[in-house]
C-alpha cells in the first residue's frame, strides 16, 4: 500500500481550518466565477473540482464507488459502549490500526486511491471532512443518486475506531441491525443505507481473484435494479465453484450476491422495506441521502458544523427507465419475502442469459491497479 504510510505522522500536525464563521450575504469566491453564503465555503470549490475531474475523471466508475464505501467504513466506527470518533476521519489517520479489522478488507486500496487527494489538500480540509466530501461528490457522478448535503468543520480524529464495529456480510441479520440500531438507524434506514449504496458497487475482495464484481447489473446507474436483482432466486456462485465466506447463490452471472443483502431482503423485520424501493426511485434515493446525511454526523455536533452543501455540484439525472427482469427471469424466479404487498409488475429484458462485466479498476498514483 503506497499511501497509508504517509498519511499518520503528516495530519496529526496539522492544524484545523476554522469554519465555525457566522453566515453572512452571498458573497463573491476569491475565484471569482464561485458565490458562498459562508466564506469558508470557497476554499472548497477548487476540491472539489480535483475530485471530479482527477480522482472521479468524471465518472461513476471504481474510483467514486471506494469514495461511498469509505464513507461508511469511516462513520460507523462509534459505539455508546466501545468509543470511536464517527466520521472523524480515523480511518486515513490511523489507517496502520483500522485497516487490520477483517472488515476493513480492500480499504487499503481505496486509501490508496483517495490518500495523495487527502494530503494534497490537508490545508484546506481534514480527513473527516475530506471523506465525507468525496462521498458527497461520488454520488453525483452517477445518475439517479441525490444530492445530499455537506457540511464542514470535523475536528482532526483523535484515536482509531475500536475493531469490531463495521457490520461484515458473514453477519445475520439481527447482529446487523443491533448494531446500527446502537447508533440510531432503524431497519428501514439499514435497508436504504445498504441497498442503495450496493446499487453503484463492486466487491473486490469477497470472491478471490476476481475483482470489480457488481452487486446487481447495472453498477454505474443508482437505480432499483439492486432489490430486484438480489430478490431472485439464487442458482449458482460467482466462481462457478463453492460459496465464500459472506457470498451466497447469485442469479445472473458476472455478480456477486453477499450474505447479507440476501438476508436482508428475505428477513421479516426487513423484506417489505427491501421489496417497497423497488421502481420507487425517488423514495429509494430520498431515503438512501438522508441516511448517508445520517451517518455523516454520527461523532459530530452539527450545530458545529458549517454548511457548505452549495459547493456540491449538481445531481446527474436518472438516464434509466423503470428496473427489470433479466433475460430468461421473472416473477416466478423471485423469492417472494413480503406478504404486506404485491411485487411490482416488470418487464423481462429479451435475448438470452447475459454475464454481467466486472467493474474497470481504477489506478492509484503509484500507476498500479488499486
Amino acid at each position: 500500500m503506497v499511501f497509508s504510510a504517509a498519511l499518520s505522522a503528516f495530519v496529526l500536525a496539522l492544524p484545523l481550518l476554522s469554519v465555525n464563521a457566522a453566515r453572512t450575504k452571498r458573497a463573491l469566491c476569491p475565484d471569482g466565477k464561485n458565490t458562498a453564503v459562508n466564506k469558508a465555503c470557497c476554499a472548497l470549490f477548487p476540491v472539489v473540482d480535483d475530485i471530479v475531474d482527477n480522482l472521479f475523471t468524471n465518472e461513476c466508475g471504481d474510483s467514486a464507488h471506494g469514495a461511498l464505501r469509505l464513507v461508511f467504513h469511516d462513520a460507523i466506527g462509534i459505539s455508546p459502549t466501545a468509543g470511536g470518533g464517527g466520521a472523524d476521519g480515523s480511518i486515513a489517520t490511523f489507517n496502520a490500526t483500522e485497516l487490520t479489522f477483517p472488515a476493513n478488507l480492500g480499504i487499503d486500496d481505496v486509501l490508496d486511491d483517495l490518500g495523495p487527494f487527502i494530503l494534497k489538500h490537508a490545508n484546506t480540509v481534514t480527513p473527516g471532512d475530506f471523506i465525507q466530501l468525496a462521498g458527497a461528490v461520488s454520488l453525483v457522478q452517477c445518475p439517479g443518486a441525490p444530492r445530499i448535503p455537506f457540511f464542514m468543520g470535523r475536528a482532526l480524529p483523535k484515536a482509531a475506531s475500536p475493531p469490531n464495529l463495521v457490520p461484515q456480510p458473514t453477519d445475520d441479520i439481527t447482529t446487523i441491525l443491533e448494531r446500527f440500531g446502537s447508533v440510531g438507524f432503524s431497519p428501514a434506514e439499514v435497508v436504504a443505507v445498504v441497498g442503495g449504496s450496493h446499487s453503484v458497487a463492486g466487491a473486490d475482495d469477497v470472491v478471490p481473484n476476481f475483482q470489480g464484481i457488481p452487486f446487481d447489473q447495472t453498477p454505474s446507474q443508482f437505480d432499483t435494479q439492486i432489490f430486484v436483482d438480489v430478490l431472485l432466486h439464487g442458482t449458482n456462485f460467482t466462481d462457478g465453484g463453492g460459496p465464500q465466506s459472506g457470498e451466497s447463490e447469485t442469479a445472473i452471472a458476472g455478480t456477486v450476491r453477499l450474505q447479507s443483502d440476501g438476508l436482508l431482503a428475505r428477513d421479516p423485520r426487513t423484506a417489505c422495506t427491501w421489496q417497497s424501493f423497488v421502481n420507487e426511485q425517488s423514495k429509494m434515493a430520498a431515503a438512501f441521502g438522508a441516511g448517508v446525511l445520517k451517518l455523516s454526523f454520527l461523532g459530530q455536533n452539527e450545530r458545529e458544523l458549517t454548511d457548505c452543501s452549495e459547493v456540491i455540484p449538481a445531481a446527474k439525472p436518472a438516464n434509466f427507465g423503470p428496473a427489470t427482469f433479466p433475460p430468461t427471469k421473472s416473477i416466478r424466479d423471485i423469492d417472494l419475502s413480503c406478504d404486506e404487498a404485491k411485487f411490482p409488475d416488470l418487464r423481462t429484458e429479451p435475448g438470452p442469459a447475459v454475464t454481467i462485466a466486472p467493474i474497470p479498476q481504477a489506478v492509484d498514483s503509484s500507476g498500479d491497479d488499486s
